[in-house]
């Protein structure tokens, strides 16, 4: 049996950040609920409370609920309309598909005057002849019965035949009693709990508020066991990241490897797989930070100092050994300059300026490239004859300028 406790609706009150004092608006559907409770006193400010999908068998505990304007309690086993009395807001009430034969019991909803929309669809009372006028007969503050609009000519046909559906519904009434007696003891009579699961789907059950309570509990039970399969195989199943999401060093498949960083342009891993395994039965799954492989089901993964290029890396397979080498350049490698720039001596340097010896260095000048007319000598024999001509004077004792 599941309880509403304060855990749950604080749960349930997330977008209202965990307050459930000033909660308008509460959802509890589909929690296997049997009991409401403890909702009148805690949230006395509810506006709309959905508990449709439970196991709710009594509407009560609402009474204190004075701002509540919408009420699901559709797919439950509710067998009378009570104890709504005190919700003097309450405009909308849904309670399709539960298991409401009592039909007089609606006359408790005459004092919630602000009510305009009522759902019985898929409950037995539906089934009596006349069903349709009697409620709107007995609830003239309705605006739409069943998601069908009341119209005035049937308000009037309603009133005037009333006398003559109160027989009528009584007389249903009394049979559908003694027909969920009869039920009951049937039920008891089957004792469907020491049935099998297999037994218990083949069989023909009864619409009823015990069968609906019974595959509620076969459901769970048969949730319960996937629940544990489900544990017990992440148990076995090697964990691969952390809960931040990083890879981790796994080696489920207890291979030896050997993984090599001494190259400074690739990183190099040796796997050694088992020299016969065909190597369809291994799956590689490379990633720029790890590795993984999986070895017949079993995972092995590593993971790598830095980043790698995937595009270029390349797996090859022993077929002596059976290893698998995979080699994998680094994305931080930058390589060296192996073809060095090649300089050029000038023509014009002086023999003088030759080195004397093999040790001693000589200047060298890049060769320049470009229209001949550039480099015309008598140009520059004529451009020093006007130097001197100026009044100026090669000097031994000032060192020649270079130029390179």
């Amino acid at each position: 049996m599941v309880f509403i406790t304060e855990e749950l609706v604080r749960k349930k009150a997330e977008h209202n950040e965990g307050l459930i004092g000033t909660l308008e608006e509460l959802s509890l559907h589909q929690e296997d609920v049997e009991k409401i409770e403890h909702l009148n006193n805690w949230c006395k400010n509810l506006q709309i409370l959905y508990l449709q999908a439970n196991q709710i068998s009594k509407i009560e505990n609402l009474n204190k609920l004075k701002q509540l304007q919408y009420l699901n309690l559709a797919i439950n086993n509710v067998e009378k309309v009570e104890n709504l009395e005190r919700c003097e807001s309450l405009e909308k009430l849904d309670l399709t598909l539960n298991f409401i034969g009592d039909l007089e019991s609606i006359k408790s909803l005459q004092a919630n005057i602000h009510l305009k929309d009522l759902y019985l669809t898929g409950n037995p009372c539906c089934d009596y002849e006349g069903y349709r006028d009697y409620v709107i007969a007995q609830l003239p503050q309705l605006e739409s019965l069943d998601i069908k609009k009341i119209t005035r000519s049937e308000r009037i046909k309603a009133r005037q035949n009333l006398p003559e559906i109160e027989k009528r519904i009584k007389n249903y009434q009394e049979k559908h009693r003694r027909f969920r007696e009869e039920q009951k003891v049937r039920h008891l009579l089957k004792n469907s709990s020491k049935l099998t699961d297999e037994e218990f789907w083949q069989a023909v059950a009864e619409n009823s508020p015990e069968t609906r309570m019974e595959i509620s509990k076969r459901q769970k039970k048969t949730n319960r066991n996937v629940d544990i399969d489900c544990e017990q195989k992440i148990k076995k199943t090697a964990r691969l990241f952390d809960k931040t999401g990083r890879p981790l060093n796994v080696n489920q498949a207890k291979l030896k490897f050997t993984f090599s960083d001494d190259d400074p342009e690739m990183f190099v891993l040796d796997v050694a797989l088992y020299k016969y395994l065909d190597t369809a039965l291994v799956d590689i799954d490379l990633q720029p930070i790890y590795v993984k492989l999986t070895v017949k089901g079993k995972v092995f993964q590593i993971v790598f100092p830095e980043e790698v290029l995937v595009e270029k890396a390349a797996a090859l397979r022993s077929q002596t050994t059976g290893h698998l080498v995979l080699k994998l350049p680094r994305v931080n490698y930058k390589g060296l300059l192996t073809k060095p720039i090649k300089l050029k001596e000038s023509k014009s340097l002086d023999k003088e300026k030759q080195p004397r010896n093999a040790n001693e260095k000589t200047t060298e000048f890049l060769e320049v490239t470009g229209p001949d007319k550039d480099m015309d000598f008598s140009k520059i024999v004529e451009n020093n004859e006007k130097v001197r001509k100026l009044g100026f004077e090669d000097n031994p004792e000032v060192p020649m300028l270079e130029y390179g």
